[in-house]
């Protein structure tokens, strides 16, 4: 297996919606993003299945020093061979990586956090930051497009820690501002436990109207010259406040019980949709 097969069975295996916009890419972009994306996966993954603490320290400690020989041209992972030919021409700065997996990091020294501005920290680092790199792939001439790159890195966080506020509970993990469930009169106990209330859709209908700030933001922020190169994450974009969209339609409360989600062929028709609005 090459190290790009690696890479793209790493994507696809992942069932992220972001697999259905690479699609659209050109080979070369292709190979860069699904490279960058198997990296975020394989740092993700140590975060989110080991259970000893040491163990994954040292997991990430490793990827720090790969990190360091991916710069030095002597990668060992498959992924970090993927990346290496795209380093120098898409200009990916070694720091970025390193503040994703910081990122990372957090997740396992943190499982709750105080307030938005704690949050806002961690949503940088693990995907801002992703958003920085995939729009240096994508191309952009206007610098304002770095901006626009941040703020849409924060709405797909938030959206996915709306999307996933039951399935993290189950972990003992609670990315909601613990100053803002006070705010609403939520506990702790009412996410652990799943406890639908109005309460609740309160307090997760406030985080839905924060992150449609943010997608409102990018999207003003994206200078007109570079929308044709960044139309890629314009499908993420569409695909992602979708979702958003469907939990406040459900009832943002049942995210504590299920997961919501888009099929298949609803992704591609919303990828498909903004493809051909900015060719």
């Amino acid at each position: 297996m090459t190290p790009q097969q690696y890479c793209q069975q790493k994507t696809a295996k992942s069932g992220s919606s972001f697999y259905y916009s690479f699609k659209f890419l050109t080979p070369q972009k292709r190979d860069a993003i699904t490279a960058l994306y198997a990296f975020c996966r394989e740092v993700d993954d140590i975060a989110d299945e080991c259970t000893e603490l040491h163990i994954a320290q040292t997991k990430l400690s490793w990827w720090r020093t790969e990190i360091e020989n991916l710069y030095l041209g002597k990668p060992q992972h498959p992924v970090s061979k993927a990346l290496l030919p795209n380093i120098a021409t898409y200009q990916l700065d070694a720091q970025h990586f390193i503040e994703i997996i910081d990122g990372m990091e957090m997740d396992l020294n943190f499982n709750r956090y105080e307030d938005f501005e704690q949050l806002q920290l961690y949503c940088y680092r693990v995907a801002s930051v992703v958003g920085l790199l995939s729009a240096q792939i994508f191309g952009f001439s206007n610098l304002k497009t770095l901006t626009y790159a941040t703020d849409l890195g924060m709405a797909f966080q938030l959206t996915n820690i709306i999307r996933d506020v039951g399935e993290d509970a189950r972990r003992n993990r609670i990315y909601l501002p613990l100053d803002e469930l006070a705010r609403f009169s939520v506990t702790e106990d009412d996410i652990l436990h799943s406890r639908e209330s109005d309460a609740v859709r309160q307090l997760l209908e406030h985080q839905i109207q924060r992150a449609e700030g943010y997608y409102d933001r990018a999207i003003s922020e994206l200078p007109d010259e570079d929308r044709k190169n960044q139309r890629v994450g314009l499908m993420m974009a569409a695909i992602y406040r979708t979702l958003l969209r469907e939990i406040k339609q459900d009832g943002a409360q049942k995210v504590l019980n299920s997961r919501i989600s888009l099929g298949a062929v609803r992704k591609f028709w919303l990828a498909l949709q903004v493809w051909f609005k900015n060719l």
